[in-house]
């Protein structure tokens, strides 16, 4: 018989476990996901990849804080306004998503994400949103988008509100397709934190825009992961915003499978008071001539942000160019960002860079906007607003960049 050592569980993990023990969902594999939880519990800063989130300690603060007594949000995400033009929204869990764009299937599936193995260097031999999402008997979908089709509708990803706000989404482009998928990550604090797992496959020549809008309530907590493969030439375009939640983590670990495959990534994190936002990365590099750049800008003016990015280059990967930088700009002693960019390459032809930067807004910019006239306040907004502007309008998709904007305007106005 064996017997396994289990170690001491602290009342907000074990909370969490028995949350979801009593989801209602009857499956073999979130049983066995539920018994490693409770086995494993959750990581803390001595796991390296959880280092400056320390997801055992972090959310027995939100449970001091009453965050579990607050029940469900109540919002559908129905009610909820797509975030592009002429969106088709696709609820992941329902039943029915009624007519789809040409050349797309939307099909409810069974399957649990695979928790007992880590697609990247960065976790535990268990992954942990993994592991909670499939604890928590995550809804799932799968879309299929066919070879060679140009969908003009973005396809809006939503999960459900409150203890059921848990998605796991398989999508798979056809090669030479065309197509936008946008995040929608909403919603008031629940019991526990939302999760949502993503797996996204690149079929040859085809190019994808994947954009996460994440602006959870004030306390509520999402952790969030996107895994992608991309094929012979495919190209893959990312945006992440975040603006809201207590307690954020997202992860997007990307692997280039064929030569020519370009990976651009590019975020924009917003953090006030009270808040943690962690995003982590890892590209992987295991076909030669590919290309990756990755660029996250951070406005902090409280809380605590995280930016971990590694880029992997394997002995095969020769040609590779790629490169990852973090800016942020501090406007308050009230709070900080930890930033951690690494390389670890075995090719020896390649051209990989990464850097970090962090500080004020400058003096002399404040200076000449405020001897035009412009009050101090407003000059400030200006110039946070340019720092952040820069980068969306790399996206090169209109629609996309008001939107985004749109989103950084409001937090501007509000937080200044």
């Amino acid at each position: 018989m064996n017997v396994h050592q289990m170690n001491p569980r602290t009342p907000a993990e074990t909370a969490l476990i028995e949350r979801a023990e009593s989801t209602g969902v009857v499956a073999d594999a979130k049983d066995s996901a539920v018994e490693a939880l409770r086995r494993d519990g959750l990581p803390n800063r001595r796991v390296e990849a959880w280092h400056y989130t320390d997801l055992r300690l972090l959310m027995s603060r939100l449970e001091d804080k009453g965050t579990a007594a607050a029940g469900p949000s109540g919002e559908g995400s129905t009610l909820l306004s797509p975030l592009l033009p002429n969106s088709h929204v696709v609820e992941i869990g329902a039943p029915d998503n009624g007519a789809v764009p040409a050349g797309v299937t939307v099909s409810a599936i069974t399957e649990s994400a695979d928790w007992s193995r880590s697609p990247n260097h960065l976790d535990r031999p268990v992954d942990t949103i993994r592991l909670l999402n499939a604890s928590f008997g995550a809804a799932a979908v799968a879309i299929e988008i066919a070879p060679n089709i140009n969908v003009t509708a973005p396809l809006e990803l939503r999960s459900q509100a409150g203890d059921r706000s848990h998605g796991l989404a398989r999508c798979t482009v056809g090669e030479g397709a065309k197509a936008v998928f946008v995040e929608r990550i909403e919603g008031a604090a629940s019991p526990t934190p939302s999760t949502g797992v993503s797996h996204l496959a690149i079929g040859e020549g085809a190019d994808v825009l994947w954009i996460v809008d994440q602006a959870k309530g004030a306390s509520a907590a999402h952790l969030g992961q996107l895994n992608v493969e991309l094929g012979t030439d495919a190209s893959f375009r990312m945006f992440v915003l975040n603006t809201g939640g207590a307690l954020v983590r997202y992860e997007v670990h990307a692997e280039t499978m064929g030569e020519g495959g370009d990976i651009k990534i590019r975020g924009v994190n917003l953090i006030e008071k009270g808040q943690h936002i962690d995003v982590t990365t890892t590209l992987r590099h295991t076909a030669p001539h590919t290309t990756a750049t990755e660029t996250f800008r951070n406005v902090v003016t409280g809380g605590h942000g995280v930016f971990q990015g590694m880029i992997k280059v394997a002995k095969e990967a020769q040609k590779t160019d790629a490169k990852m930088a973090c800016n942020t700009l501090l406007l308050s002693d009230d709070g900080d960002f930890s930033a951690k960019p690494e390389l670890e390459i075995f090719a020896d032809d390649v051209q990989c860079g990464h850097g970090a930067t962090a500080g004020e807004i400058n003096a002399d910019h404040l200076f000449y906007l405020m001897s035009r006239g412009i009050p101090e306040q407003s000059a400030r907004a200006l110039l946070v607003k340019a720092f952040v502007a820069e980068i969306v309008e790399e996206l090169e998709h209109e629609a996309a960049e008001d939107a985004l904007m749109q989103r950084i305007d409001t937090w501007l106005e509000r937080s200044h």
